[in-house]
């Protein structure tokens, strides 16, 4: 309930935020207030409207469903190796010490890093990859499915707020990091660039982690010449990384890597495509969830689950049902499905199996 007291403090709280972020913000990071969003709406009385932006995707039930969804490794037993939501964590953590680091609102790129992935499909690149090879061939070539631009729908169309309004009405400056952390086009802030870089960032080591636990990569197997540059463990590469972010940002005024350190990255990334993320290991695996997917997909456009919005167009329906899904819930669907039991689940609100989950086998990600 909005009171004139309310509406003082508010306006008390934004402008004390306007003074604090004059005398320690960048000239080029984002100011708080004024809020820009499609729907107006007022301020909080403590709370600034990246603050806001960033608890409505915390409290989204696309947020929790991240914590079984694959980051490499397709519904691992051990209870240590990444998920979407912890890669999702780690990549926030490091963008808000870019940020802090620059002198850019943290606030915001908080919330961006906690959104950029909202819309990622289960099992990780491989389940993206083959949910967009699917639309191609079933809908035309400019269906296709990007996460990216499905995370933006997550938060504009397909979640709602508690009082059943559609979307959860964030920021501009928020959408346009989510939309953009991947892509041609980079985010028009420099926090939004920020997590772009610290994506990758993340994944690359936490990944190297998780592959040097399961046995796939042994240390000795990691590449001499980018190790010795960036350091022999993911906490020092990642500090290596972090420290020439800032360095080279600062410079250019603009948010930059600098190119031996950058490039050594790249090198590094391509590396673990060969050798993790479409290795042999993960090749043995992508099959059956291509199977998976292929056959969930195609029972779905025959039998249309129930549309999350009203003007959904059939291959909309379809993708916001299986991209919404877990790991574990795609397995069950699937084995639902063939054994002619196929359950009738709400599309919004997939639940994982509690049952036994398979063997963690790698699957690759993407930024």
């Amino acid at each position: 309930m909005i009171t004139p007291l309310t509406e003082s403090r508010a306006a008390d709280f934004a402008r004390r935020t306007a003074e604090r972020e004059e005398a320690f913000l960048s000239p080029r990071g984002v100011r708080s207030f004024p809020a820009h969003r499609d729907r107006a709406e007022s301020d909080s009385p403590v709370r600034t409207p990246f603050q806001r932006d960033r608890d409505r995707i915390v409290h989204s039930k696309a947020f929790r469903r991240l914590k079984r969804k694959t980051q490499v490794f397709i519904s691992p037993e051990g209870d240590h190796f990444r998920t979407r939501l912890t890669h999702t964590l780690e990549t926030c953590g490091i963008a808000r010490t870019v940020a802090r680091a620059l002198a850019l609102n943290e606030d915001l790129t908080e919330a961006i890093g906690l959104g950029h992935d909202l819309g990622h499909p289960p099992f990780g690149h491989i389940g993206e990859e083959m949910l967009d090879e699917c639309l191609r061939e079933r809908f035309g070539g400019a269906a296709g499915f990007r996460h990216n631009e499905h995370s933006l729908r997550v938060v504009e169309r397909l979640e709602r707020r508690s009082g059943g309004e559609q979307g959860l009405n964030l920021t501009d400056e928020v959408r346009d990091g989510i939309l953009r952390h991947r892509g041609p086009e980079r985010s028009a802030t420099l926090e939004g660039r920020i997590v772009r870089i610290v994506d990758r960032i993340a994944y690359i080591n936490h990944d190297i982690d998780d592959a040097l636990r399961a046995g796939v990569l042994l240390r000795e197997n990691l590449p001499t010449e980018e190790i010795a540059l960036l350091g022999s463990t993911g906490p020092r590469r990642i500090d290596t990384l972090v420290l020439d972010l800032v360095e080279r940002s600062e410079q250019a005024g603009d948010i930059e890597q600098g190119e031996e350190v950058g490039e050594a990255m790249d090198r590094l990334r391509d590396f673990m495509f060969a050798r993790v993320y479409l290795g042999p290991v993960a090749r043995a695996e992508h099959g059956r969830i291509r199977r998976v997917l292929s056959e969930l997909f195609d029972h779905h456009v025959e039998h249309p689950p129930e549309a999350v919005v009203a003007d959904a167009t059939p291959a909309e329906r379809v993708t916001d049902y299986l991209a919404g899904m877990t790991d574990r819930f795609a397995l069950r669907a699937h084995a639902e499905l063939v054994a002619g039991r196929a359950g009738p689940e709400s599309p919004r609100d997939p639940q994982p199996s509690l049952g036994a989950s398979p063997a963690g086998t790698p699957g690759p990600t993407d930024a």
